[in-house]
């Protein structure tokens, strides 16, 4: 996946059984017809392929402890809801009910790859934020200006 990375923004209606087409471009990336889908940072969904899904959560539950309550927090909210979700024979995935609430997916939704995963947004939702953020992310590329030459 190192050469082929997940990037780019792609806008998608979300039908009324929770389905939502991938973009193509994205799916021929992946190895796999399945993804892992969880819940994300900022009220969105977070997409994982699943050889990346299992280092990942090889990592957290290698450093994480059980009797520690923010450890316990980000098990519950992040690995917990985690679900596998595979392409149907139209190149769409079904998102759960659960996850689907958690986001708000309503009908237009921005799909934005990340480099190692993807999140999936409700396009208002994904408005807002970008709106929400502005002032904070004039602050980040300024304390990255190095690094973005």
């Amino acid at each position: 996946m190192s050469l082929n990375m997940l990037m780019g923004q792609y806008r998608n209606t979300l039908d009324e059984k929770g389905r939502i087409m991938y973009p193509s471009k994205l799916r021929s990336v992946l190895a796999d017809n399945e993804v892992v889908v969880t819940q994300g940072l900022d009220k969105c969904l977070m997409i994982f392929t699943p050889d990346y899904w299992m280092q990942l959560n090889e990592k957290i539950m290698g450093s994480v402890s059980l009797f520690n309550n923010q450890n316990l927090s980000v098990m519950r909210r992040f690995l917990g809801p985690a679900q596998s979700v595979e392409f149907d024979k139209s190149g769409r995935l079904s998102i759960p009910q659960g996850l689907r609430d958690y986001a708000g997916l309503k009908g237009e939704c921005v799909i934005i790859g990340l480099n190692k995963y993807m999140e999936l947004w409700d396009a208002e939702a994904y408005q807002q934020y970008l709106e929400q953020t502005e002032a904070s992310f004039d602050e980040a590329k300024m304390s990255m200006s190095s690094i973005l030459l």
